[in-house]
């Protein structure tokens, strides 16, 4: 292996002939990998149960320690606790954060009618493809540099697996802020996009906003002008922010759900609406706040509220985001692919760390499709190079 002289000097890329014995060294271990990722789909780990996470948190705290790390949990009430390893490493500096997360959509016996199952060159099952996959490749690359190190990581790591990231973060951001501000670089292990499995360098900001109006009750047919219909004022305000919409800018709106009335013959006096919002640049953020805050009622009898906020800030490919991501390509392109990156809607925890301008790489998971759904699964012959390329990136961020 390479060697590093000091934490100051700049550390070598691994030759060509070493790469492709790693790459070998995992394709030996494929079905081990594949194992890993059954052990931990079968280990349901759904959002709004922490009994269900925290079992999941534990076998992972067990594993990693197995490894040589030292595990400590981050203690949640309502969610499940958030796992961090820390790992040593021989050259010291700034350890490289792993991010990752421990929870799923699906509802605890999500297994009874989708269970997990290797068929047609996939490993289909609830949370295979986001994230499980993603958390298996941590574990075998870590495993793996150890193997190749004497026992001994290369350079320190860290893990962070939250149990939140599927339902905002709201009880993790500050750990992952506070993490990835400490450390040299953040690969996270979301799933990667599209069929070639595009890196990502860049994802939307992602906002909640709810909409309020409030009118005045009468009845329909006695009293009908002396009602003021929180419906009709809504739906007037529903055509108002659809306007706002820039698809050249990346800017969505999309309101997702309408609530309003009592009753048929009930001039309604309440009425709400809950706001979906994207935005490619920090900038674009303040100024849809600004302007939704800023809507007045068209019936001046009526009444708006508004709350919620822009709460996933966009990851901005940056030139921090771009140089890591070149290493990465150059790494892959050792492995034999070229890896492609991409820009997604959706965001991750991610987000968090690029606003803080700590490079990262997004999107370094399992290649495969259907996440959230019932065809989730991953391709099973990736695993090697994707493993072999967190291991890589790992050694020389």
């Amino acid at each position: 292996m390479p060697k590093k002289t000091s934490k100051t000097s700049r550390i070598e890329p691994v030759p060509q002939n070493e790469i492709a014995k790693r790459l070998s060294y995992f394709q030996e271990r494929k079905d081990q990998m594949v194992q890993t990722i059954r052990q931990l789909v079968e280990t349901e780990s759904p959002s709004d149960n922490k009994d269900a996470v925290d079992r999941l948190g534990a076998l992972l705290a067990g594993r990693f320690e197995g490894l040589g790390g030292y595990a400590k949990f981050h203690r949640v009430p309502n969610f499940g606790d958030h796992l961090q390893v820390d790992f040593d490493g021989t050259r010291g500096g700034k350890p490289v954060l792993l991010l990752g997360h421990l929870d799923t959509v699906y509802p605890l016996g999500t297994l009874a009618t989708m269970p997990c199952r290797v068929a047609g060159g996939r490993l289909w099952g609830p949370g295979s493809f986001d994230m499980k996959s993603g958390i298996a490749f941590m574990l075998h690359a870590i495993e793996a540099l150890r193997a190749w190190n004497e026992d001994k990581l290369p350079r320190p790591v860290t893990v962070l697996l939250v149990s939140d990231e599927e339902v905002g973060s709201e009880t993790s951001r500050r750990i992952t802020e506070n993490l990835a501000e400490k450390s040299a670089a953040v690969l996270v292990l979301e799933p990667s996009h599209g069929p070639k499995g595009a890196a990502k360098t860049a994802r939307k900001g992602i906002g909640e906003y709810m909409l309020k109006v409030t009118g005045k009750a009468a009845h329909s047919g006695l009293d009908f002008e002396k009602g003021q219909s929180a419906i009709v004022e809504l739906a007037r305000q529903i055509i108002a922010i659809s306007k706002l919409v820039n698809l050249k800018c990346g800017l969505t709106l999309n309101v997702g759900t309408v609530q309003g009335g009592t009753r048929v013959n009930v001039i309604p006096a309440d009425a709400s609406a809950v706001l979906d919002v994207r935005v490619v640049r920090k900038q674009d953020a303040a100024g849809i706040d600004r302007r939704l805050r800023s809507l007045k009622p068209f019936n001046r009898k009526c009444k708006l509220e508004i709350t919620g906020g822009i709460n996933r800030p966009p990851m901005e490919r940056t030139a921090a985001v771009a140089t890591l991501f070149e290493k990465a390509a150059k790494i892959a392109k050792q492995l034999g692919w070229k890896l492609e990156e991409a820009a997604v809607g959706g965001g991750s925890d991610g987000n968090f760390t690029a606003a803080l301008g700590i490079p990262t790489l997004d999107g370094l998971g399992g290649v495969g499709e259907g996440a959230h759904a019932t065809h989730e699964s991953i391709l099973i012959s990736e695993l090697p190079r994707r493993t072999a390329l967190l291991a890589a990136l790992i050694d020389e961020v």
